[in-house]
């Protein structure tokens, strides 16, 4: 088992902090699950097809 210091959110990538941000803000609210999780999917959705090459 280590000793060592969990590092500090400010030093997180910036997916982490987003998830965490995410997450606070659905857990807040006491969003269901299933409803959280069928939104992430409209949303993993969305965000890929702005990662695909626009037609010009």
């Amino acid at each position: 088992m280590s000793n060592s210091p969990v590092p500090p959110l400010e030093n997180a990538p910036a997916e982490i902090k987003l998830a965490v941000d995410l997450i606070c803000i659905l857990e807040d609210n006491a969003i269901d699950p299933k409803i959280v999780l069928s939104a992430l999917d409209i949303v993993r959705h969305d965000f890929e097809k702005k990662l695909q090459p626009q037609p010009a």
